[in-house]
């Protein structure tokens, strides 16, 4: 699970990852990425069926801290300059 701050507000999103795929659930929608590692601590993920524009724009990942149970990482859509921050803890 993770949670960040979009347009002044906390949002959660939980998840499941394997090396190659990521499963997002976020206000009740489900949503596959596939991912590209690029480094132990940075990844692309790029959306399997993107539903819109702007579902089909990649998401660059950096993790920036980590912690037996949680990681602080920012992300933002590939070729925007806005970078957000997150952090995501287990939660199994």
């Amino acid at each position: 699970m993770f949670k960040s701050v979009i347009n002044g507000e906390e949002k959660q999103t939980t998840f499941s990852r394997t090396k190659e795929i990521e499963i997002d659930y976020f206000e009740g929608k489900q949503d596959t990425s596939s991912i590209r590692w690029i480094n132990d601590c940075e990844y692309v993920l790029k959306n399997i069926n993107p539903k819109n524009k702007a579902e089909e724009k990649s998401i660059h990942i950096k993790i920036l801290t980590t912690s037996d149970s949680s990681y602080t990482f920012e992300y933002n859509a590939i070729g925007d300059k806005r970078k957000f921050k997150g952090t995501a803890f287990k939660i199994n």
